[in-house]
């Protein structure tokens, strides 16, 4: 209740800056955890608590759903499970800031497809120069370059794209959060084979750590977002969203002690500028829907 009312007073860019800072703080420890228990233990180790949490809360109906819904939420439980299992194996290879970064193309290139805007296709340019340099791929001999990271980064972008696509049309198809609820039993059915050998490694402190990236990354996030954007235009939502790589990279100095190089700090810059122009300044002015990683 304190919580409701809180969001009700208190700006809406407010919220949405809380919710970025909670999700790259959130994706931050689970940077520390993949090396404890794999990237696959530490997803199926967020889902569990979260989809726990997110069902609790929820209760989604099984009933009443037709072939069409049940094949779109299905879909969207997929591509939100392999979303969180390749950006939490890139982690191992790359920087978070790095690998947000990379990670950011996907809705970056899917906003501009939909826009068909010249300036956004032009951002999209901005944003692969940007990427290349953050990847240190002028930089450094090819045999230096953590080419897995990056894959695996490019493919969580894929992923969050679809992620975002089937959302809407989950949203459209089932009442309040029951989509979501049931997209989450999904995600965590198909990344639970992932992870879990490890899970005789589940120690006390492992499971702290879990259940604070499942509330840092998912249930608080989610809520503030919710919120939000009740309040707040997809333009504004998304020149908020575009700082997300730069939110990370912070949260990495701070939490892993992750330090970029100048190259990779303006490559940074370049994608969060034409992130803000092709979410931001190309976005429609109606509310937005969130996108969540």
């Amino acid at each position: 209740m304190v919580a409701g009312l809180r969001g009700r007073t208190l700006p809406a860019p407010v919220l949405v800056l809380a919710a970025i800072v909670s999700v790259q703080f959130g994706g931050a420890l689970a940077a520390t955890l993949v090396p404890q228990i794999g990237a696959g233990g530490s997803v199926v180790l967020r889902l569990l608590f979260a989809t726990v949490i997110l069902v609790s809360l929820v209760r989604p109906r099984v009933r009443g759903h037709d072939r069409r819904a049940w094949a779109t939420v299905t879909a969207f439980g997929v591509a939100l499970g392999l979303m969180n299992y390749t950006f939490y194996a890139s982690l191992a290879y790359l920087p978070i800031g790095v690998a947000v970064t990379v990670e950011f193309i996907g809705p970056l290139t899917l906003a501009a497809a939909l826009s068909r805007r010249i300036a956004d296709a032009l951002s999209v340019l901005l944003a692969g120069v940007g990427i290349l340099l953050i990847s240190e791929a002028l930089t450094l001999p090819p045999d230096e370059l953590p080419w897995r990271g990056l894959a695996l980064a490019a493919v969580a972008g894929v992923c969050w794209a679809a992620y975002i696509i089937l959302s809407g049309r989950t949203g459209a198809l089932f009442d309040r959060l029951e989509g979501l609820a049931i997209a989450m039993i999904v995600a965590t059915s198909i990344t639970l084979p992932l992870g879990i050998h490890s899970i005789g490694s589940w120690t006390p402190e492992v499971l702290a750590k879990g259940l604070g990236i499942a509330l840092m990354s998912s249930v608080v996030p989610y809520s503030l977002e919710l919120l939000a954007l009740r309040r707040m235009t997809a333009q504004v939502f998304g020149i908020m969203l575009s700082l997300e790589p730069a939110v990370a990279a912070f949260a990495g100095l701070v939490i892993l002690g992750q330090v970029l190089s100048v190259t990779q700090l303006i490559g940074m810059t370049l994608v969060v500028v034409a992130s803000a122009v092709v979410l931001g300044f190309g976005a429609r002015k109606e509310p937005a829907e969130a996108t969540a990683t």
